[in-house]
């Protein structure tokens, strides 16, 4: 696994041994969602809520992401994207967590808003993936235009009250939803 492309291209990332513990988005799947919102991520605040290794947000700054905040409730995966995004030179520019999703987006009541959001919870963990959408609306933490991430093994798009559809893949057994919360007419408020 490495860094696509950016100011860290070609980097190496480290990943923990077995998919119980981290399951990394595959490397066609993830070239395919940059490819999808490679021109919204200049300047962005990028949000990681299943970090893993993080190599989703590190791709994000790498290709010109302002910040990163990375989140893991594994201790060892914490440990993993902390050398990871010293690896790619990118560790000035990330937040690393070592806490569920709960209290991450709780942590965020200082008002910063994230313009990308990647969620990847474990598959089968559809109840954990939507109650983090719900807590991210709730706690108003998206920017304008945000764009959100969802990888799952949900064969239909994930959807939520409050953002949109506005693109699903479907890769083997990968499945990605792109929601945002841009209205679907431009004039609507």
């Amino acid at each position: 696994m490495r860094i696509i492309t950016g100011t860290a291209r070609g980097t190496r990332l480290e990943t923990l041994e077995g998919e119980e513990i981290t399951r990394p988005t595959i490397e066609r799947v993830k070239e395919a969602i940059f490819s999808m919102i490679n021109f919204e991520l200049e300047g962005r605040n990028v949000l990681d809520l299943f970090g893993g290794s993080g190599q989703m947000a590190l791709e994000a700054l790498s290709r010109g992401a302002r910040s990163a905040t990375i989140c893991d409730s594994n201790r060892d995966a914490v440990a993993v994207i902390k050398r990871n995004a010293q690896k790619t030179k990118l560790y000035e520019k990330t937040k690393i967590l070592s806490s569920d999703y709960k209290a991450a987006i709780n942590g965020c009541r200082t008002g910063e808003k994230f313009g990308i959001v990647f969620l990847d919870p474990p598959y089968g963990e559809y109840e954990m993936l939507m109650d983090s959408l719900d807590r991210i609306i709730r706690m108003d933490i998206l920017s304008p235009n945000a764009v959100v991430i969802c990888e799952s093994n949900k064969k239909e798009p994930i959807e939520i009250e409050g953002l949109r559809v506005r693109k699903f893949s479907r890769y083997g057994k990968v499945f990605i939803t792109v929601l945002t919360n841009v209205p679907e007419d431009p004039d609507e408020e």
